[in-house]
């Protein structure tokens, strides 16, 4: 065929070969890395690779339009011209820097998270100023770039004698010029038609697979268009009337009165009895701290000796469930207590992130403070206006005056510098006869893994057993100080992780990866006992709520854990595409492309099989889903309290101490 024979088309199949083949290679070497999770046997790997393939090809066919389009429409002078022979040569070095950079970019990803690139990839490149200064302080980053910059001109000069070929080959006729470049659109329709980044991700099975199966780059992308899923559109639904009638029997309580209204409203009137009591809360959200790194649950390794103790001390849930791997999910579900909508979570939907009933809005509304306390700077994630139009003030890196920040990473400062700050607030605060809630989020457990010297046995960026045990350091510090302030015996500390350190695994939801620890400790309030029921971050507001004898109108999908109930267990657990119901034995996994699966036994053997709308689990997990996506996007979910004198459900000015 004369096309092929031609000069521009042949350089373009050289370039794409050469990405064809580092994907190829990046497939292979994490599935080495990670062939015991992969669980394949060998007859599994042609149909792996061929799906493989399609992605790559799919991802190229987009990639090469900008490039295709000007090598088959470049003139002949200028194709002949020896400096457009030699732009063409460090093209081909910029290509394979780029290939080998991507691929060692993905590599990293995957260690960090066990997937190909996804949400959390976007948002790194959103939030490019922390990332950045994480990854140099991670990674020997410049010699990193330096050996992939030798490496690429090295395979650029062992390439010279096939691009020269390749240049000095024909030129054919504009017709047949136009005529590749046809057929290099049409490659784009066909991709665009036939994938799609569900597939082959979200089909069931083993997890590790699939993501073997994609394609890094096709999946970043993709990621990037589609960072918002319409519930109605892409998963199962049941009539109004039906998901009504399930959550109205699953948030049924003794002190809970359904207002009137819509089917999915579950606005409802809740009546603590007795006078409320006006004790002060301290909610620190820990970053990444799973329940497996508690030496009371079997960590062996001393990590964790003043939670050990704190636990013996504290009212302790042992049963408790993040609903989502990220951080923002965390803030969202102790916040607003609500399930985690497919797509990104509400706290980063900017624009309609403010207004909600959330924890702080109760209680400012009832004369408290509630103040945000955030160790980095709360642009991040859209933290600040999430916070701030939900009645909180904010207190973060950037409002801290220099003097007061001993150290600092990437991602803020020290957790020690944090509790200082936050004690700062409940002084001044108890100073002026006012209650306070103070939800503080760490960062010190958190790669780089850097900390102060001096504080444990365990050097500064060593890796994550030392952010473990420097973040218990630093809780037992805070509370040895906090027992010396007069607001300390009429103040409610509350400790609960935002989400797990990894939540990769061999399936789509692995429940055991979400268990994290929750801690309510007032010792001349609350008396110390564990609590084995299952329970989720979304039960965290109302309990507080009804610990401290709130009456408050609840837009709340949780329970408040201290009331008698015979409500079925449930704790809902999700990623952006899959939203799970586990109910202590069983999970129900919604899909996109309205696809509907259970794992039996989800923390043991995990039988995974499809299931249908005759499954009660599968009706309940659609019912807390359906109606929490409607309410997001129906306003049923917003204040519709007073305010406080001088207050707005603007963003909220920050503070400096």
């Amino acid at each position: 065929m004369p096309l092929l024979r031609s000069a521009p088309l042949r350089y373009l199949l050289l370039v794409l070969t050469c990405w064809l083949a580092l994907f190829a290679l990046t497939r292979s070497v994490l599935l080495i890395g990670h062939w015991s999770e992969a669980a394949l046997a060998l007859s599994d790997l042609p149909a792996l690779f061929l799906t493989g393939l399609a992605y790559d090809l799919g991802f190229l066919a987009y990639a090469a339009m900008p490039l295709g389009l000007y090598l088959l429409l470049c003139p002949a002078g200028l194709w002949r011209r020896r400096g457009h022979r030699v732009w063409l040569h460090a093209l081909l070095a910029v290509s394979l820097f780029a290939m080998l950079f991507s691929a060692l970019s993905e590599w990293l990803f995957w260690d960090e998270f066990g997937v190909r690139f996804n949400f959390i990839a976007v948002d790194y490149l959103v939030y490019s100023e922390e990332v950045i200064h994480n990854i140099l302080e991670s990674y020997p980053v410049f010699r990193l770039l330096g050996a992939i910059a030798v490496l690429a001109i090295g395979l650029t000069l062992a390439l010279r004698p096939l691009v020269r070929r390749a240049l000095d080959a024909e030129l054919p006729p504009l017709r047949q010029r136009l005529a590749g470049f046809a057929l290099l659109a049409a490659g784009c329709g066909l991709g665009f038609a036939l994938l799609d980044q569900q597939h082959p991700r979200g089909l069931g099975g083993n997890a590790y697979q699939h993501e073997l199966a994609s394609n890094g780059p096709y999946q970043f992308f993709a990621a990037f268009r589609n960072n918002e899923l319409d519930y109605q559109q892409f998963y199962p639904t049941l009539e109004m009337s039906k998901v009504a009638g399930i959550l109205r029997q699953e948030l049924q309580e003794p002190n809970a009165r359904f207002n009137d209204g819509e089917p999915l409203n579950i606005r409802r009137q809740i009546d603590n009895p007795g006078p409320p009591a006006k004790l002060n809360v301290v909610l620190v959200t820990i970053e990444s701290l799973s329940a497996k790194y508690l030496g009371s649950f079997g960590d062996s390794r001393g990590l964790t000796p003043n939670l050990d103790r704190l636990r013996q001390e504290s009212l302790f849930f042992n049963n408790v469930y993040a609903t989502g791997t990220r951080t923002d999910r965390g803030l969202e579900a102790i916040t607003l207590s609500v399930p985690p909508t497919p797509g990104r979570s509400i706290v980063k939907r900017i624009g309609r992130e403010s207004g909600y009933a959330s924890l702080g809005q109760q209680l400012a509304v009832q004369g408290y403070d509630s103040v945000f306390v955030y160790g980095g700077r709360g642009y991040f994630d859209n933290m600040n206006a999430f916070f701030g139009g939900n009645g909180y003030r904010i207190v973060d890196q950037s409002s801290v005056p220099e003097q007061d920040i001993h150290f600092a990473n990437a991602w803020g400062m020290a957790d020690e510098d944090l509790y200082a700050q936050a004690m700062k607030v409940a002084d001044a605060d108890h100073a002026a006869g006012k209650p306070f809630l103070l939800q503080l989020m760490t960062t010190s457990n958190h790669r780089p893994y850097t900390y102060p010297d001096g504080r444990i046995d365990i050097a500064s960026g060593d890796g994550r057993e030392g952010a473990v045990k420097y973040t218990d350091w630093a809780i037992g510090d805070f509370l040895a100080k906090a027992r010396q302030k007069p607001w300390f015996d009429d103040t409610v500390f509350v400790f609960v992780a935002d989400h797990c350190a990894g939540s990769a695994g061999m399936e789509d939801l692995p429940v055991d990866n979400y268990h994290i620890p929750l801690f309510v400790y007032a010792p001349k309030w609350i008396q110390a006992r564990e609590d084995g029921q299952l329970a989720s971050q979304i039960d965290l507001a109302p309990t507080l709520l009804g610990l401290l004898g709130a009456d408050y109108e609840s837009t709340f999908f949780g329970r408040d854990l201290l009331q008698p109930h015979s409500n079925p267990p449930r704790v809902l657990i999700g990623n952006y595409q899959h939203l799970g119901l586990f109910d202590g034995q069983n999970l129900a996994i919604l899909s996109p492309n309205r696809l509907m699966r259970r794992h039996d036994d989800a923390l043991g053997a995990s039988r995974e099989h499809t299931a249908n709308r005759d499954d009660a689990l599968i009706d309940r997990d659609i019912a807390y889903y359906q109606s929490a996506s409607y309410a997001f996007s129906h306003g049923l979910l917003t204040w519709r309290g007073k305010l406080p004198a001088g207050t707005t459900l603007g963003l909220a000015a920050e503070t400096t101490n």
